[in-house]
């Protein structure tokens, strides 16, 4: 029985493994009651809870009968229960259905018992930290902010302009969703706001500001069971595009002259798979780059012929993709048509669109609670103004704005609205793509998210570094976001390569985008970006040698199509990421537990992109159980250890397993010049 009675009070076992110890000296829940306090700035949130009460649990009664067991919790033994769950293990796993919770109540804190040496993974997307443990992480999106370290004046000075300056937890991606290395998974079935605290040597403090309605919990012997569990509970993803791995997509904002640029990619002999340009609805300048004008249909004078165009790139095997986010511009069309509907959030104090102020231009939210107004959306804009025009794949960008203090159509309370509301708008997405038959060949990519949006999203991106090589918000990110992300069932990741948040005179330089895309062509998807100053910022055709490198890791990608084929083969049969920890096939291994700025490319190819500028030569732990080939030189190294190798531009260090059944694949990137 996984629930094991003591005089004073209990334990509750999964798998062999004890992870809830409740005693009256120490018990694992706590309730209480608060206020919170939440300010929003631009997608940034400052939240803060003004707490009345926080209670023990002292007192429990479990009662077992032939419908299962049942688990009341009270302060005292002469006070009614405060919160009541039952024990279910019908789903392969075991979860804690919570039942009943008194009046009054809305904090939850639930503790789970810790292991020494123990080490915590998850969280959604972190990019800061890969390894949760002995930190703290709220769980709730928002803009990841800029530099997210307090240390550097960029974060500096974008906390003294606007609050915008982030933190190593903030993350348009959260999830309440963990892995242990003690072989388990946990995942809190709430949309609440809530805080994962890895902090205290004894116990893992789970904090709900609300009745969660499930804790989940697997335990497997192997960490791809438990990977692969995940992904069928949150929904495995589609496979990824055929088209897609063709070659790189190219990002560019320059209306009509978007063509004639993208002639010198070609020029110079990149594998182009799509031209992505999201200013194919206009564009809006502002203060802090180049925006777009969110009206979401074509823009003829800023794409003249556009139906054309992307017919004649179709021809050559080129897609054209767009971009989309659920906001209307109040001075566009369909905000007045959504207005007049009734389909945007109101205010909370008013029968009248909320406005929400994006830097100089306001905008409307579409309220996804309403099912007119989601149907409106997914058929009127996506499906009409997108798909049916032609495009084949988009940015479905934000998600994370929701405010607290509005009014939402289905009357839920905005503050466990705020974190489902990416979902919400994949789900527009993924339904306007399903309904035209085109799951599976449109791609487009999302940055905000929450639990379920597997279900949904067919790849995500790493939203808007800096342009630059920093700890918390250049390009080492990217890589502990992938990870991350991709134990929780999201089997496709990439991000701009080349960053994309230029501010306070940080710019991008050559080696940057040159490193970026070494890195790139070892994941699921290359894609470019021009940033949000691109006049201010280094593009890739504007310098002859960075065109030339970039073209060739292009045909890079393109060479290893193939495996990369396999592995989305392999994303929808057992829901197993493209880019892996090391752990996950080097489980006895102790230092495959170490790194987050190296992964797996599959199974059979270890990456471990450079991270630094100014790097030439580069050490490398390789796993023990095998030995590697160095892909550049060809020469052998044993496992379990470390090497250092030459990593001059163009060779980034990268091995494949000697053995491999696809060692002639790899052994062939030494042939593309």
């Amino acid at each position: 029985m996984p629930v094991i009675e003591y005089p004073d009070g209990f334990d509750i076992v999964v798998g062999g493994l004890t992870l809830l110890r409740h005693r009256r000296s120490a018990p694992c829940l706590y309730v209480g009651v608060g206020e919170p306090s939440v300010l929003m700035n631009h997608g940034n949130f400052r939240i803060n809870d003004h707490l009345i009460a926080r209670i023990p649990l002292r007192h429990s009664v479990v009662d077992r009968s032939a419908s299962g067991t049942r688990v009341a919790l009270a302060a005292s033994p002469t006070e009614p229960a405060a919160v009541r769950f039952e024990i279910d293990e019908s789903a392969g796993g075991l979860a804690l259905v919570f039942l009943h919770a008194a009046d009054g109540l809305n904090r939850f804190w639930l503790q789970i018992a810790a292991r020494h040496g123990e080490r915590i993974w998850g969280g959604g997307e972190q990019f800061s930290y890969f390894d949760l443990r002995g930190r703290r992480f709220p769980l709730w999106t928002s803009e990841p902010g800029v530099g997210r370290d307090k240390s550097t004046r960029i974060t500096f000075e974008a906390n003294r302009r606007n609050g915008g300056g982030g933190n190593y937890y903030t993350t348009n991606y959260p999830q309440p969703t963990y892995l242990s290395s003690e072989h388990y998974a946990l995942h809190v079935e709430s949309t609440a706001y809530a805080v994962f605290d890895f902090r205290h040597r004894e116990f893992h403090e789970i904090e709900v500001w609300a009745l969660p309605r499930r804790v989940e919990i697997w335990r497997a012997e192997r960490f791809v069971d438990l990977v692969s569990a995940l992904a069928a509970r949150f929904g495995r993803q589609p496979p990824l595009p055929d088209w897609v791995r063709q070659g790189a997509i190219i990002g560019l904002k320059d209306g009509a002259r978007s063509f004639e640029r993208l002639e010198k990619y070609l020029a110079a002999g990149a594998a182009v798979s799509g031209l992505w340009c999201e200013d194919w609805v206009g564009i809006r300048e502002t203060s802090f780059g180049r925006r777009l004008y969110w009206d979401w249909r074509w823009n003829a004078a800023r794409y003249p012929d556009l139906d054309r165009h992307i017919g004649r790139l179709e021809a050559r095997g080129i897609r054209f993709l767009g971009y989309v986010n659920p906001y209307l511009c109040a001075d566009g069309s369909l905000f007045a048509e959504a207005a007049a509907a009734g389909y945007l959030v109101r205010r909370g104090d008013a029968d009248e669109p909320h406005l929400l102020d994006f830097g100089e231009f306001h905008c409307g939210l579409v309220d996804f609670t309403n099912p007119a107004a989601a149907e409106w959306f997914t058929e009127r804009i996506i499906g009409r103004n997108m798909l049916d025009f032609g495009l084949a794949g988009w940015m479905a960008d934000f998600g994370e704005y929701l405010p607290t203090d509005v009014r939402l159509a289905s009357g839920i309370d905005p503050m466990i609205a705020h974190n489902a509301w990416p979902v919400m708008w994949g789900k527009v997405n993924a339904d306007a793509v399903a309904r035209r038959g085109k799951t599976g060949d449109t791609l487009f990519f999302m940055r905000a998210g929450f639990t379920g949006i597997q279900a949904h999203c067919p790849l995500l991106w790493a939203g808007d570094q800096s342009v630059d090589f920093s700890r918390h918000d250049g390009l080492p990110t990217v890589i502990c976001a992938a990870l991350s992300s991709g134990l929780l069932g999201n089997a496709y990741h990439h991000s701009d390569i080349g960053g994309y948040t230029s501010l306070f005179g940080n710019v991008r330089s050559a080696e940057l985008i040159q490193r970026w895309a070494e890195m790139a062509a070892f994941t699921a998807v290359m894609r470019t970006h021009e940033g949000n100053r691109p006049t201010e910022n280094l593009q890739i055709e504007a310098d002859p040698v960075v065109l030339a490198h970039f073209a060739r890791m292009t045909r890079v990608y393109r060479h290893l199509g193939p495996y990369l084929a396999e592995l989305s083969a392999e994303a929808v049969s057992a829901g197993l990421p493209v880019q892996r920890p090391l752990f996950l096939h080097f489980e006895d291994d102790p230092r495959a537990y170490d790194s987050q700025i190296s992964y797996l490319y599959g199974e059979d190819v270890l990456v471990a992109p450079v991270l630094e500028a100014g790097v030439s030569r580069q050490c490398v732990y390789l796993p023990a159980g095998t030995a590697w080939i160095h892909v550049w030189s060809g020469i052998e190294f044993a496992g379990g250890a470390e090497v250092e190798v030459d990593a001059p531009l163009g060779e980034p260090p990268v091995f494949y397993r000697k053995g491999s059944r696809h060692r002639t694949l790899f052994a062939g990137l030494t042939a593309i010049s």
